[in-house]
């Protein structure tokens, strides 16, 4: 896979993405590729302005793509609940699903529409609730793949199941640390489940390494050390969100990428470079924690993948 590229990518021609937090940065970096390769691109959002303006951009650059936005806002489980029953709605499967959105380094703690630390209900149990609900579209699909949006974050992260809504100890990073190892544990759980219940999914993860995306401004800010990265160091150590986007990417379409794999840019720390299989740390493959997490996040959510398949 050296040097894999954007020309690399399979032809997508008949298939159907959906791709959370596609409005800007490595979401719409990666809907604008997949709509190039042919695919029936669903994006979504929070904002029904940057929708449009994603859809136009697009619209510009692949005249004859075949787009769409949706609202979809992760923090809230109604809003996934009317997104997945509008999807279902007017479409009969789905073969690709990016649980790309998310949130980072919240100076102070928030809490979502549903009451949990906005971290984890934005990065990881919206996308768990969402994934769970577009099981049966998955399902009638061929080879159907969901990719989670893990991070480099993972490997110094915790999941603190006593407290994993960080109401007695929170601090920014320990929070973004813990949902992105969450959705790293739910990439290769949803694979060992997959297979043993014969769902026919891939189930795989990427993270971007250090890309220059909306999400470093918006979360921990313009001071300290991400002061630093951004004014004097990021040149020598980031690339563009179409860069970044490539390891999701790869891990979607590519004919050589794995099921239970996770994959990240090549070079040193993988900060920036081409596509290559990532270093999982241990405790992402940690499967008693895996499925502790599995059983609290269903209870939280209130959805069984169980119950949704059985179903369908």
């Amino acid at each position: 896979m050296s040097g894999w590229t954007i020309a690399d990518i399979p032809p997508q021609n008949g298939k159907t993405a959906v791709i959370t937090g596609a409005t800007g940065g490595l979401g719409y970096e990666t809907a604008l590729a997949l709509a190039g390769a042919g695919a029936t691109v669903v994006l979504t959002g929070r904002s029904d302005a940057k929708g449009r303006a994603a859809l136009e951009r697009i619209g510009a650059r692949v005249p004859k793509a075949s787009i769409s936005y949706e609202t979809l806002d992760l923090a809230s489980l109604k809003s996934v609940a009317d997104f997945a029953a509008r999807f279902a709605a007017t479409h009969n499967s789905l073969d690709l699903l990016i649980n790309n959105a998310g949130v980072m380094a919240l100076p102070t703690r928030e809490v979502s529409a549903d009451g949990f630390e906005m971290q984890l209900g934005t990065n990881y149990l919206g996308h768990y609730a969402l994934t769970a609900r577009l099981l049966p579209l998955l399902r009638r699909a061929n080879q159907p793949r969901v990719v989670n949006l893990s991070s480099l974050a993972h490997r110094s992260g915790a999941i603190n199941l006593d407290d994993l809504q960080g109401a007695r100890s929170y601090t920014p990073w320990k929070a973004y640390r813990q949902s992105k190892l969450a959705m790293l544990v739910f990439a290769l759980e949803l694979q060992r489940r997959s297979d043993a219940k014969g769902w026919g999914l891939m189930s795989n993860a990427a993270h971007p390494g250090f890309a220059r995306t909306d999400l470093l401004a918006n979360g921990p800010g313009n001071r300290g050390l991400f002061w630093l990265l951004n004014k004097s160091l990021q040149p020598l150590i980031s690339h563009s969100a179409a860069e970044g986007a490539l390891p999701t990417l790869f891990a979607a379409t590519s004919l050589a990428a794995k099921a239970a794999g996770y994959y990240g840019p090549n070079g040193f720390y993988e900060l920036k470079g081409p596509p290559a299989p990532a270093k999982i740390m241990p405790h992402a493959k940690d499967n008693a924690v895996a499925a502790r997490l599995w059983d609290v996040s269903a209870t939280l959510t209130g959805i069984s993948f169980d119950q949704v398949a059985a179903a369908a």
